[in-house]
């Protein structure tokens, strides 16, 4: 069972000197079971944002030992940067990842938040869900008047630290400790050096908007509601923060943005918003830059996306979406985008589980041709079905880009995703069925020299030869509903390509007869601890399906070939 992971994102007032953000990174780093994802200093910003995961303690005594050395090393009365800052540790969240609440993830920020502010004495300010008080949830509202003002804001009662001493600490400052969602921190690049113009494109683009003036000017009197509150124009992006700054390091001035929620602004939704500002005001958007981490999702929806608008089939591969994401939102403009660096997907994946499928074909077949037992029939069933799921997206894709047939690009597109997804999944369990027979080899292996011992490798040896069987009746599963999709590709797809469909589903019958062998001859040892006749029945059944759609495609294929 995987163990619940958390995502740390500190923010340290610090991105010129790399000795003291080496010695941060190192102080998080050492605490066992923690993985340091990224670490991005920016010099104009004087900010490194690091991205570390790691289980809730881990993580917890991690971020501690970070803040801890920052304040030991970052003196804040010496600090100048573009970005708002309170402190060495200007702010610093925890995000749930995986197997684990945000309620849950909200107890760690306030046990990191009381542990700073009584062992480290410095003051603590709890935001977003681990903030209690509404009024003290946003982070700007709490950074407002930033380090130089938060000598005097501090003594107000109604802006008492959380926790630590109500006294500002000249050299550290005070932090900001909390739970959030994932923030994708974004830079959109423009072609100017003017904040004030930048500003704009940030103001017409964030959620908060703008103050309304009138004639629209920025010299304009300020409008007001009836009640005597400044009246305020909306901007186009919900769940997103923007300001405009000039970066001397690039030359250039950005609008600067936390995308607070994707799923209510994605990515490129914000990117575009930004394009059309700039343009309304005579400028252009040149490319972008990310902050820290990003979800594999937010660059696949992108790439999806940019190429529904040029009216190509979006049942292309995450390599290929990712390529098109990048590439058009220009995050390579200032600096080389490497994916496997900032998706987070990536960085937390366990190699292990895609040793096979990392490998060439070579390497593969020779791995398989070794007198080692793994990988056999069951990793192999997966590989074929894999392969006819990716001959089948090939005559999708070629259909929604043929030519002459615009009108039915979004028809074949849907079934080139759907595809790409199972060939994805069936990629996955290549890998999965060895790792399935490897744990029943390590059951067989424990010691039975007492009653005990015997009862305990009894049940491991079960336990594991139940999941060896539930990986190839999945790739059963989802090669089957591959078929239908295949003959609909052997009858209407581009006829140049109806030879690649038949392939596909004789690929497809090979995956499914091949893993109901594997699913039958692990059934056979399972005696005790499961009832397994129902995959068995259900077994035999698709089985027989595979035969018959694959006997009705090949004949779809042959009449066409044959010109009937």
């Amino acid at each position: 069972m995987k163990q619940p992971l958390i995502e740390c994102v500190p923010n340290f007032s610090e991105g010129k000197n790399k000795s003291i953000i080496d010695a941060i990174v190192q102080s998080i780093a050492s605490v066992e079971n923690v993985k340091v994802l990224n670490v991005d200093m920016g010099s104009a910003t004087n900010r490194t944002v690091v991205t570390f995961v790691g289980p809730p303690e881990a993580v917890v005594e991690a971020a501690f030992q970070g803040i801890k050395k920052a304040g030991e090393l970052i003196d804040m009365r010496f600090h100048k940067g573009e970005h708002p800052r309170t402190g060495a540790t200007d702010v610093c969240p925890l995000v749930p990842i995986r197997d684990i609440t945000m309620e849950e993830t909200v107890q760690c920020a306030i046990q990191l938040a009381k542990r700073v502010g009584e062992e480290l004495q410095i003051p603590v300010y709890l935001y977003e869900y681990a903030q209690p008080k509404d009024y003290r949830k946003n982070l700007s509202i709490i950074r407002a008047g930033e380090y130089e003002g938060f000598f005097e804001k501090i003594k107000k009662p109604e802006w008492k630290p959380d926790f630590g001493p109500s006294e500002m600490d000249a050299k550290r400052g005070a932090t900001v400790i909390g739970a959030r969602n994932f923030l994708i921190a974004y830079n959109v690049n423009l072609n100017t050096t003017s904040v004030r113009r930048a500003n704009s494109v940030a103001f017409d683009v964030r959620e908060a908007g703008r103050v309304m003036r009138e004639g629209g000017k920025p010299t304009g009197k300020i409008i007001y509601n009836e009640d005597g509150t400044p009246k305020i124009q909306p901007g186009m992006c919900k769940a997103v923060k923007a300001i405009g700054w000039y970066i001397e390091e690039y030359g250039i001035a950005q609008v600067s943005m936390n995308l607070t929620d994707i799923n209510v602004t994605p990515l490129h939704k914000a990117f575009e918003a930004c394009c059309i500002s700039a343009e309304k005001r005579g400028l252009r958007v040149t490319g972008s830059e990310l902050v820290g981490l990003i979800p594999l999702k937010a660059l696949t929806d992108a790439g999806k996306y940019f190429l529904k608008k040029q009216g190509l089939s979006t049942g292309v591969s995450e390599k290929e979406l990712i390529k098109i994401a990048v590439k058009t939102l220009g995050l390579d403009e200032l600096k080389p985008f490497k994916p496997e660096e900032r998706i987070i997907e990536y960085l937390i994946a366990d190699p292990k589980e895609s040793e096979l499928i990392s490998k060439t074909v070579k390497d593969f077949t020779d791995t398989t041709a070794s007198e080692s037992p793994a990988p056999g029939g069951g990793s192999v069933s997966a590989l074929c079905g894999s392969l006819g799921a990716a001959l089948g997206a090939m005559v999708a894709n070629l259909s929604a880009n043929k030519k002459g047939w615009e009108e039915q690009t979004e028809w074949f597109s849907n079934y080139a995703e759907q595809l790409q997804t199972a060939k994805d999944k069936l990629l996955q369990l290549i890998d999965k069925d060895t790792i399935a027979f490897n744990q029943v080899m390590a059951a067989f292996a424990l010691p039975k020299n007492t009653e005990e011992e015997k009862t305990k490798r009894k049940k491991a040896i079960e336990d594991a030869t139940y999941n060896a069987l539930l990986v190839p009746y999945e790739t059963m599963k989802i090669s089957i509903e591959c078929l239908d999709i295949l003959q609909l590709m052997a009858e209407k797809g581009n006829p140049n390509s109806v030879s690649d469909a038949g392939v596909g589903a004789m690929c497809i019958r090979t995956a499914v007869i091949g893993a109901a062998m594997n699913v039958k001859i692990n059934a056979k040892d399972i005696l005790h601890l499961y009832n397994v006749q129902d995959i068995l029945k259900h077994t035999e059944e698709l089985e027989q399906l595979a035969e018959q759609k694959e006997k009705t495609i090949r004949q779809i294929v042959q009449q066409k070939i044959n010109g009937n």
